[in-house]
């Protein structure tokens, strides 16, 4: 399988330039929209929303570690280590895949990625690459009837072009990793973009009266009266004239100038009497809903405090970006490493200490006790803080008044004994 490569090309061959605005580079770059346009996409929460989660994720270090008896650690030296951390393939850093492998999810309800693995040598079996696919071009076949292999098998369908054929491209569950959003079967994931198509193009409507409004200079519309009657040509000239002279940002707030025996009547609904804010508000707060996003993500602060926004920050991770990393989590342990490796112990894990991370005085406060109770060595708290080990640090220390739990009470007998 080969879905990333290059094509040689000779100089007198002509080029295609592509804008950042062009339909078929945002195809190539996995963005294209479906259902929701790409207009759309760019409507400004729908497309804070997207970012919030693909950023959230992205910015997560994924570890490969190992539970044994004496605790977890970091699994460095596993090949899959620094493969998952640095560079799961050759066009995309950790941070870069996994931003798109979020996007996918989040837009679309699922995102599958390719297993690339070595098929022979002394490395066969092992995982060579990740490579993500553009869900527009993926179909999820069940075989439920067991033409091709075992019953109820799952097949992912690629779509591709090359030059002027279409190449497919079948993958089998186990070759690649799927990661699901909502779904209800457990096998398809229920695209977020088409419950929300209509709050989106309420959205849109809104944002388009707004530019409106303002390019016409906070002009309402209105009926002029005059005496006497005129003819369509001189209507339409004192419809052009009225517009020149009060639309437009430059005469926002100038008087209009009106000839004798002309009056002016605005017929229009104001953006207050028809609750305009109240109406975008909400559906602000539905379509940040529907992607678990909360109120200080979007900038609004109005219910926000010091206090209560990193209590906040912590329940978007429990309510919202947890499930998500499970699912990653569970995903890649099952389907990357072998029987034999799980039952050792290894697992992945994202770091979400960046989320978590309180302010300075509170993460010292808290690194403090944990050394002062003994639950981490004196290292152990200096690596938290990025900072080098020393020697003797790698020693429990605890406070010398402390006596066992059994020996509570002891010293009583000694003194009553001492007195008898």
């Amino acid at each position: 399988m080969r879905l990333f490569g290059r094509e040689t090309r000779s100089n007198n061959k002509s080029k295609t330039t592509y804008s950042f605005e062009d339909a078929e580079l945002a195809k190539m770059l996995g963005v294209q929209i479906d259902g929701i346009s790409n207009e759309s996409a760019k409507e400004a929460t729908f497309y804070t929303c997207l970012r919030i989660m693909s950023d959230s994720v992205s910015k997560l270090p994924l570890k490969l570690h190992k539970g044994t008896s004496d605790g977890t650690q970091k699994a460095n030296d596993h090949y899959l280590y620094n493969l998952l951390k640095l560079r799961p393939n050759a066009n995309m850093s950790s941070s870069t895949f996994w931003k798109m492998v979020e996007y996918q999810r989040s837009y679309y309800g699922h995102s599958v990625v390719v297993i690339d693995a070595h098929k022979r040598g002394k490395d066969a079996g092992k995982v060579k690459q990740l490579i993500p696919l553009n869900m527009e071009n993926v179909e999820i076949w069940i075989d439920d009837a067991g033409l091709l292999d075992d019953t109820n098998s799952i097949y992912y369908i690629y779509t591709t072009q090359k030059g002027s054929k279409k190449v497919e491209y079948k993958f089998k569950n186990s070759e690649v990793l799927h990661f699901l959003g909502m779904t209800a079967d457990g096998v398809q994931g229920m695209a977020v973009k088409d419950y929300l198509k209509t709050l989106v193009s309420n959205a849109q409507a809104s944002q388009a009266y707004t530019n409106s409004y303002l390019k016409n200079g906070l002009h309402s519309k209105g009926i002029v009266s005059y005496v006497g009657d005129l003819d369509e040509g001189k209507q339409q000239a004192l419809q052009e004239r009225f517009k020149r002279l009060a639309g437009g940002i430059n005469n926002a707030g100038s008087l209009l100038p009106l000839p004798i025996g002309f009056d002016y009547k605005a017929i229009s609904t104001s953006m207050a009497d028809a609750q305009f804010t109240e109406l975008s508000e909400l559906t602000i707060k539905q379509i940040a809903s529907a992607f678990g996003i909360k109120s200080h993500q979007l900038n609004d602060l109005e219910r926000s405090t010091n206090g209560n926004i990193e209590h906040q920050q912590k329940q978007f991770y429990v309510d919202t970006l947890q499930p998500i990393l499970t699912n990653y989590e569970q995903e890649l342990t099952y389907k990357l490493l072998t029987s034999k490796e799980v039952n050792q112990g290894y697992f992945f894990r994202f770091n979400v200490d960046a989320i978590l991370r309180s302010d300075s005085k509170e993460r010292a406060d808290y690194i403090t006790t944990l050394v002062e109770k003994g639950v981490i060595t004196p290292n152990e708290a200096r690596q938290l803080i990025d900072m080098p080990k020393f020697d003797g640090g790698d020693k429990l220390v605890v406070n010398g008044s402390y006596i066992p739990l059994e020996m509570v009470g002891t010293q009583y007998d000694k003194d009553l004994k001492g007195g008898e």
